[in-house]
């Protein structure tokens, strides 16, 4: 038995123009063959998320689809949507609030039931791993340290399928880097990604990602750094040095185990003597 693929993004994934992300999750999913359910729980848009997604994979061959809006535990542990997951080829949890997602089904029958299918070779995409949430800056070193001690324990709330990794989206639009760096310096042993937007990040069974979409994705590994961050308290800033950082635009690949770049993209020459890759 073979895990699935995961595919994490980085918010506002292109819906209309040329759906990258979008096309590569129904292709894993079987193309025209796919069974689609698409878990709104954290959208702020409620159950009209599903519908709208229900349009943009109807308009890349899909015909199986089914959308689920869980707003309570009580709905996240009823068989009815979780017989919706047992059959499904691939699994999209939307954008939004992900702290409403990890709350209302973490932990719950509907959770277990997608790793369940993640487990039998499900594709599962969005926002799968821990997230950093949006905070004032006075609040931040105290969500930072909580993040670092709840990412360890996301794989045990039954959502994340990216243990020991912890994602921030919108990575570049809204310069991110300062944040991800004081976390990983809270716990070197997490792996940060930064994931612009419309970029995702396609891991396989064997953990190595490979990164599509029109932006990059930041990978910050602390394992070697030093840092002052367990002294530091109130408003003071962190240090954090020998910190390794990739930029990894489309095309590139990382082994998120062995943390390091393990490909590059074949690069052909263009007109004017400049290189593009392939």
């Amino acid at each position: 038995m073979a895990e699935g693929t995961v595919i994490v993004i980085g918010g506002a994934e292109d819906k209309v123009r040329d759906r990258v992300i979008l096309s590569r999750f129904v292709s894993l999913a079987g193309g025209a063959a796919a069974r689609i359910v698409v878990i709104s729980t954290a959208s702020s848009l409620g159950a009209e998320a599903g519908e709208r997604y229900r349009q943009v994979f109807g308009d890349l061959g899909v015909k199986r689809f089914k959308p689920i809006h869980a707003v309570t535990r009580s709905q996240a542990n009823d068989e009815t949507f979780v017989a919706a997951v047992r059959d499904a080829t691939g699994i999209f949890l939307t954008g939004g609030n992900q702290l409403r997602l990890s709350s209302t089904i973490g932990g719950t029958r509907l959770a277990e039931a997608v790793l369940d299918r993640f487990r039998h070779g499900a594709v599962v995409a969005g926002n799968v791993g821990r997230r950093i949430g949006d905070e004032q800056p006075h609040d931040r070193l105290r969500r930072l340290r909580r993040d670092a001690q709840a990412a360890h324990g996301a794989g045990r709330r039954g959502l994340a399928v990216l243990p020991g990794v912890i994602i921030d989206q919108h990575f570049q639009q809204r310069n991110r880097l300062g944040r991800l760096l004081s976390l990983i310096a809270q716990n070197p042993s997490l792996l940060g990604l930064g994931i612009d937007e419309d970029t995702a990040g396609v891991v396989g069974p064997d953990h190595v990602m490979e990164v599509i979409g029109r932006g990059s994705i930041t990978v910050v590994d602390g394992s070697g750094s030093d840092t002052n961050a367990w002294e530091i308290g109130g408003h003071r800033p962190i240090m954090i040095s020998n910190v390794v950082l990739h930029s990894l635009p489309a095309g590139y690949t990382f082994d998120l185990r062995a943390r390091s770049k393990v490909a590059a993209p074949t690069l052909r020459a263009v007109a004017g003597g400049e290189a593009a890759s392939s």
